[in-house]
């Protein structure tokens, strides 16, 4: 139960029979909820058109509360793309929820971007320089001004989106839809995810291959670190002009951001998880009665620290499933009550009990030293944390909304000073060695844990 925001998801879609999709990137978005839960929206255009026409929709809420049957019923087309948000650049308005429509002198494009770009105000100063009256205030803004504005200059938007992915730099995933052409693009460090699937002649680009299985595809492959993917009806191309040598995928996606049964970069998601879990029972092994994870992601690393420890893996809480996230509460006061109504305590599972108590990882500390003190109202004996993550110390620019140093309890402070102020027995942090074995031997980024940053960041 991390109090980090998450990134955002993207999905694409083109059905090469003329088919409808936009029924289609509803059910993606729908497993795609994770990762944005504060605005949501899909916009659909018809290739077989005389004249471009692009229907889109978008707001503020979750995908069945902005999705609505009567506005997916307006919207027909065989391409289409889809988004859900968590504002990590830009204020939390409607204004900015995508996916981005802009109509410009060469036509009308359409995009999706989960991520942060580290260069956004040398960026816009281009734009000012060469003439462009700007106002805007997010990433996704300034990389669909720049794809426009190189269009004018190029044979075709992908051209035009590779000559801006030259300039930008940061991590993202997108989607681009233009009048006939799917674009998908991958940072060149591969930090956020994205993949490729397909159904029967219709293809999906999706944050995560959860969303294929919703939309009935089956995953073909991920988009490659630094992949610009183009389909049109003549096929699929690739361009891979943008890749460095060596990876650096987000390691929070594989700790807490994925969903539980995608896979990503040919890793699955519960079986890290798992990984992390064991590594966690052999480094910090402990005498106790019962291994239990904080829903959701802290629960299958619990059962990978129980099938390392032998100690018998069971549940301690009750999750109430219709309470909203407890890092999206703006105050601690708010937080703490958030918690206590999302989560009880299964007294009769815990009373007289030594716990060992997963968690994917620790930001203010407020939420997991909650947990303690209900944990051991209930009549736990006592409550060892093990956390799936390293203590975070950085800030992370690349999307990952992590509070600012002086929020973070393991700025300034020892891991004993953390166990005290949290009121555990004991208390162990995922060693920095082993999340590559986590993530099943991938290249990482950790620089929230380690300050060492895949590319330089710009002051």
């Amino acid at each position: 139960m991390a109090e980090i925001k998450e990134a955002c998801g993207v999905l694409g879609i083109y059905d090469l029979d003329g088919g409808n999709v936009a029924k289609s990137i509803y059910y993606g978005l729908m497993s795609l909820q994770h990762r944005g839960q504060e605005s949501c929206g899909m916009a659909v255009s018809d290739t077989k058109g005389e004249r471009e026409n692009v229907r889109f929709h978008k707001d503020q809420g979750l995908v069945n509360e902005v999705l609505k049957n009567e506005n997916i019923s307006r919207m027909e087309g065989d391409i289409g793309i889809g988004h859900v948000r968590y504002s990590t650049t830009g204020a939390s308005v409607a204004e900015n929820a995508q996916p981005l429509v802009l109509s410009y002198v060469k036509g009308t494009l359409a995009l999706a971007h989960n991520g942060n770009l580290i260069n956004t105000p040398e960026l816009k100063w281009e734009l000012v320089q060469n003439g462009a009256i700007f106002h805007t205030t997010t990433d996704s803004e300034v990389i669909a001004f720049h794809i426009a504005r190189e269009r004018v200059h190029t044979q075709s938007v992908e051209e035009a989106v590779f000559r801006t992915a030259q300039k930008i730099k940061g991590a993202y995933g997108l989607v681009v839809m233009s009048p006939r052409k799917l674009i998908g693009v991958r940072d060149p460090y591969g930090i956020k995810p994205l993949c490729l699937g397909k159904r029967d002649d219709t293809y999906v680009l999706a944050s995560e291959s959860c969303a294929l299985t919703a939309m009935g595809a089956e995953f073909v492959r991920d988009i490659a670190p630094g992949e610009i993917m183009t389909i049109t009806r003549d096929g699929i191309k690739s361009d891979m002009r943008l890749a460095v040598q060596k990876p650096a995928h987000c390691v929070f996606e594989y700790i807490y951001f994925a969903r539980l049964d995608s896979t990503i970069d040919n890793v699955r998601v519960y079986d890290a998880r798992i990984r992390g879990g064991r590594a966690l029972a052999r480094s910090y092994p402990v005498e106790a009665d019962l291994v239990t994870g904080v829903p959701e992601s802290g629960v299958p690393a619990a059962k990978g620290y129980s099938e390392e420890s032998g100690i018998p893996f069971g549940f301690a809480f009750y999750k109430n499933s219709y309470i909203g996230r407890t890092f999206i509460k703006p105050t601690q006061e708010e937080r703490e009550s958030g918690v206590q109504l999302k989560l009880s305590v299964l007294e009769s599972a815990v009373k007289g009990k030594r716990i060992v108590l997963v968690d994917d990882s620790i930001v203010r500390g407020t939420t997991i030293a909650n947990l303690i003190h209900m944990l051991k109202e209930a009549g736990a004996l006592e409550v060892h944390v093990r956390i799936c993550s390293p203590p975070f110390l950085y800030p992370c620019y690349f999307g990952t909304d992590v509070p600012s140093n002086e929020q973070l309890i393991a700025v300034g402070a020892s891991e004993e000073e953390i166990r005290k102020q949290i009121g555990a027995d004991s208390l162990g942090y995922m060693k920095l060695e082993s999340l590559e074995e986590m993530a099943g031997g991938l290249s990482l980024c950790k620089a929230c844990f380690d300050g060492k940053y895949p590319m330089e960041i710009l002051d």
